[in-house]
């Protein structure tokens, strides 16, 4: 694969910037390696196996006895 072009990296930046928003995420060494290993088991980017575990994870805890009406927002399809 060739490298990017001045222009590739700068629409790339812009789409991010418009398109996305970041979170960063810290694990115990090793761990990462785990995720990788367990997302790629599944057919999934790390990026698309994190999402889905959010919105999982929301999904269960929205549902749960007691969870307060509207608490937080869907995030919608698991993105890559």
């Amino acid at each position: 694969m060739s490298p990017k072009s001045q222009q590739q990296r700068e629409a790339a930046d812009k789409y991010l910037k418009e398109k996305v928003d970041t979170i960063v995420t810290r694990v115990p060494k090793g761990r990462k390696a785990i995720v990788q290993a367990h997302a790629e088991a599944r057919g999934e980017s790390v990026n698309g196996f994190v999402n889905r575990a959010i919105s999982e994870t929301m999904e269960r805890d929205n549902a749960a006895p007691g969870a307060t009406e509207g608490q937080t927002e869907s995030i919608g399809e698991a993105g890559e």
